[in-house]
Parts: C-alpha cells; structure tokens; sequence
C-alpha cells in the first residue's frame, strides 16, 4: 500500500499535489551563499544534499559552483572519482525528475565533461524516489532547497501512516515540509547548515513545536530571512516564506534580516553582512536576536524592545482564558450550501435553525446582519434530533441529501449521515460575545449582542467575567497587535491569523484589578471604535513606560 501511495505522488500530474514551488534564481544564490556553499570552498571535498531537486533551480547553480571550485584544485583521479559523492540530489516526481536528470547531463557536457562520465555523475548525484523513505549513506556538510509544501489531505492514508511512524516531528496538522527538514537536519555532518526557504508556519504555530523542540536541543539557528511580499519565486504563494539557515553548531545568536530587494547585487551584499564575523555598531539591515529557539516555544523574531515587552506581561499577567475568557470558533458544516441559506426561507422547524453571522455581516465594524441561517440537526443533550419527530426537518436535509451523504464524516459514520461537522450549541448564539475573522492585517474585533450563530470563519470571545466591551478595546489596541504580530504566523501581504492559538497567547489583567475609571474608559472607546483611545487605556491598563509605548508606536500620554 505504501509503493502504490509513493507511485501515485510519483506520476501525479498537478503541481499541488506534489507541492512543487519554483524558486527564483537571485533567492537560490543567496540561499547557496549563506549556507556557505561558495566557489571559494573546496566543495569537492564537500558533499551536498538536495531533498526535493524539481526543475533543478538550486541543483544547477550547485552544480556550477562545485565545477569552478574543482577546477581550481589539483586533480588526482577521474571526475566520476573526484565528484562522486560531492552531490547527492533527491526527486520524486517521475517526469520531472527525467526532465532535470537530461538538464544536469547537457550542463556537464557544456562544462567540457565528456558525455560517458556526465552520464555517469548524473546517476551518481540523483536519486527517483520519496526522499522520507529513500536510503541515505553518510553525512552531509550543506542542505539546501525549497522542501515541497502539501497539505495532509493530498497524501494518501498509508504514507502518511510510514511518515508519522518515522518522524517524531509529523505532529498535528504538519505539512509535508516539517518531516523534510526533520530528516535533513539529522544527515547534516558536524558544523554543516541547511539552507531552506519555506513557508514560516513551523516557527510559531502547534504543529511546529517539536520541529522547534528539536532545533533548540541540537541545533544552532544561524540566520532567518524574512520575505514577506518579495516575489522569492516564479508564482504567487499565500503563504508568509522565510530563509532559514540552521547548523550542527552550538546554539547561539540568530542574525534577522527583512524583506530584502530581490535584487542580485543587493543580496549579495546582504549575504556578506549576515555572515560577517561582526556586525556594524551603526544601525543596519541585519540584527542580532538571543535565545530564538526556546524549547517547543513559538520563535520570537521580532525587535528585541518588543520581546522584552511581551516577556514582561507574559510574565506579570495571566493568558486570557485564565481569566475566564473561552475563546471558539463558529460552526463548519461540510456544506454550507445545504445547511446554510436565508433564515426566513429554510423551510424546517422553527427550533431547527438559528439565524448565522458571517465575516460579511460585521465589514463595518459593526454587525448588521443579512439574514442568513443555520440548519441545526442536533438534539438538546446529546445526539441528533429524530428525524421521524422533524417531518419538515426530514424533507428538507433529504432533498439534499447527496451533498450531505457524501462529505466525509458522513461517510465515516453513515447513520449520522446529517450532522454538521461541528456540534451546533443554540445556546451561544444568546451569548454575548465578540466575534473576529481569520485573515485581517489590524484587529477587527466586532461586538455582537447575543442573537446570532457564529459561521466557522469568525473566531469568537465570550466570557462570565471580563465585560465584553472593555475586552473589545484591548483586542483593539496595539498590545492585542503585538501578541498576534509575534505569534501569529503571516500571509501574504503582510495578513495576520487571528487563530484561536494565537488569541489564547495574550495576556490581560483580571477584572477585578481594573478600576472602575479604567473600566469605563475602555468601554467608550470600544463603543465608539476609537482606536487611540483604546491604546490610551490599555497603555493604563498595563502600565507601561514611556519607553514601552514608543516600542509599540505609541506616544507617552
């Protein structure tokens, strides 16, 4: 079962499917450079390991770097002898792996390497094959690339069993990417550093912490590139990629860099100031940050200033569930066509359906609703409703009943072939609670009453303590910001998640400790949606200096 799954990978035709993203040639010589792969290297003495090799973008240029620094060496045996084991470079893709196995032969033959041997290093140097199952020999001094990005349900049950059976790291919802660099962090040689650019979710969110774990206890984070928004690759990500450069060393400072031109010249430079043995005293592109891996810990990549600000209330303040906020998200139905519709026309029960609140709904801040509703299949307690008890119920979900059927939890267990994915609690729609979408680049933290049902994209805050109001104005102000900008992983365009893992990170006072002037300010300002005065009050309510709030833009009123 396992071969067939890895032959179904290996003549897929679609790109997503095998997570294949091309990257652009400036970013591979600055990914070659700061893994110091470089001609001035005795890289023929080196050996160099490419884990998903694709069209070749970083084994080509490596394969350009590894000729000039042999030549400038003193040849004792045959090029097959002497270059052998330089390279080795893994692809599981049939077809593409046919097509840069033809490339790297004409580029030897350009080299002056004659067709026999050329033929012979490139089936030395590449391997066909799932590069988490393929046998590896010895160590390796640099790994480089661009490991494939496929979400979990594109691999076929039986290897995804092989790989969490083999990968401490293939932990949660972790995408293919965590066990890729799993495995080549453990074939790096003593001092050799993997050079990777990929999505920067591992850093921060659940399914990254043992990846993390394991990087703090037996590797040395060296560098971490930030790219956001710089065109890195030759097609448009969603996700927020970074450069990482990871060594077999002993821990020790990260050096940072952000959004860098992609330009070659610039990069080169930039290359040279993170690699230099001493940063500048003047400001500059690149910083140095201590103690970035911290254990399973998301990685804290931000100023230091910041860090020591979030230090200090993660310190000082409880999380914000520990102060009796419950932070949820809205209900997925697996088919929102059938379950979901406008409230007065779904013709079922009255007690079968709740009116719903969707991202739309609160675009300005406020909630106004356009009326949509909810189907709601479940009893009170426990279970699904009886159908035999619900004749308008029953005539409704069957008249849809082949897009229900089919969804998979339908299918997993057949007799509760009508039940949403999510359990539906009538109760929280008459809640009070404040209600926040996925994706958004500032809070938009939208008060609603407790009328609606939250849909599964908005994120939702109720509590039995905290009044709602002033919580809204410090999810609104710029502390809330920086506990997502730190934890939060990034989409493109610079987008934060405002996942419920993230929210449940901030830190808040308990409301007991708030006076009741305070109270009040916050709550005019959330009403009012007076983003300044919501930073003045929080700024009060955790008390911080002057120098605190000019590290979150603020003034010192």
């Amino acid at each position: 079962m396992v071969a067939a799954a890895i032959e179904k990978l290996a003549t897929a035709a679609g790109t997503e499917s095998r997570g294949a993203i091309f990257t652009r040639a400036e970013v591979v010589d600055f990914i070659l450079d700061l893994a110091g792969y470089t001609e001035d290297q005795p890289l023929h003495e080196k050996r160099l390991l490419e884990p998903s090799f694709g069209g070749g973008d970083f084994l080509l240029p490596a394969i350009g770097r590894l000729l000039i620094a042999w030549r400038s060496s003193q040849h004792i045996k045959t090029v097959v002898e002497e270059l052998g084991d330089a390279i080795r470079a893994v692809e599981l893709h049939r077809l593409t792996f046919s097509a840069t196995r033809a490339a790297v032969i004409e580029r030897l033959k350009q080299e002056a390497i004659e067709d026999q041997s050329a033929v012979a290093l490139a089936d030395r140097w590449l391997v066909q094959g799932d590069f988490l199952l393929a046998p590896l020999e010895g160590q390796f001094d640099f790994v480089v690339g661009n490991p494939p990005y496929v979400r979990q349900e594109l691999i076929p049950a039986p290897l995804l069993a092989e790989y969490r059976g083999r990968y401490q790291t293939m932990y949660d919802r972790a995408d293919i990417y965590i066990p890729f660099i799993e495995r080549s962090l453990s074939a790096l040689a003593k001092g050799g550093s993997l050079g990777f650019i990929c999505a920067d979710r591992w850093m921060k969110n659940r399914y990254g912490g043992p990846l993390r774990s394991l990087v703090a206890d037996q590797f040395h984070l060296k560098i971490y590139v930030d790219m956001v928004d710089t065109p890195a690759f030759h097609s448009d990500v969603i996700a927020y990629p970074a450069i990482t450069i990871i060594s077999r060393e002993t821990p020790g400072a990260a050096r940072i860099a952000h959004r860098p031109a992609i330009d070659r010249d610039a990069l080169a430079i930039l290359a040279d100031a993170l690699r230099a043995r001493n940063l500048p005293n003047e400001a500059g592109p690149v910083r140095e940050l201590a103690r970035v891996p911290n254990g399973s810990e998301p990685w804290l990549l931000e100023s230091s200033d910041q860090m020591a600000l979030i230090r200090r209330l993660e310190k000082q303040f409880p999380s914000l569930e520990e102060v009796g906020c419950k932070v949820g998200i809205g209900v997925a139905t697996g088919a929102d066509k059938a379950y979901i519709g406008d409230f007065d026309a779904l013709d079922v029960e009255p007690d079968r359906k709740l009116p719903l609140v969707t991202t739309k709904d609160i675009l300005s801040g406020e909630v106004q609703w356009r009326g949509q509703g909810v189907i709601n299949p479940f009893a009170e307690g426990s279970g699904l409703v009886d159908l035999r008890n619900y004749p308008r119920l029953r005539r409704y979900l069957e008249a849809r009943r082949e897009a229900i059927a089919g969804r998979y939890c339908a299918q997993k267990t057949p007799a509760n072939w009508y039940r949403t994915i999510d359990r539906i609690t009538p109760a929280l729609a008459s809640r009070p609670k404040l209600l926040i979408p996925d994706i958004k680049g500032e809070a938009h933290i939208v008060f609603e009453g407790g009328e609606l049902y939250p849909h599964h994209n908005l994120y939702y805050v109720t509590s039995d303590e905290w009044e709602l109001r002033p919580l809204q104005a410090v999810m609104l102000s710029v502390v809330t910001r920086l506990f997502m900008a730190t934890y939060s992983t990034k989409m493109q365009g610079g987008f934060l998640r405002f996942q419920a893992q993230y929210l449940r990170r901030i830190r808040i006072p308990q409301w007991a400790d708030v006076s009741t002037v305070l109270r009040t300010e916050l709550a005019e300002a959330a009403t009012k949606r007076d983003f300044q005065a919501c930073n003045r009050a929080v700024f009060k309510l955790y008390g911080l200096s002057h120098e605190e709030r000019s590290t979150l833009g603020g003034n010192g009123e």
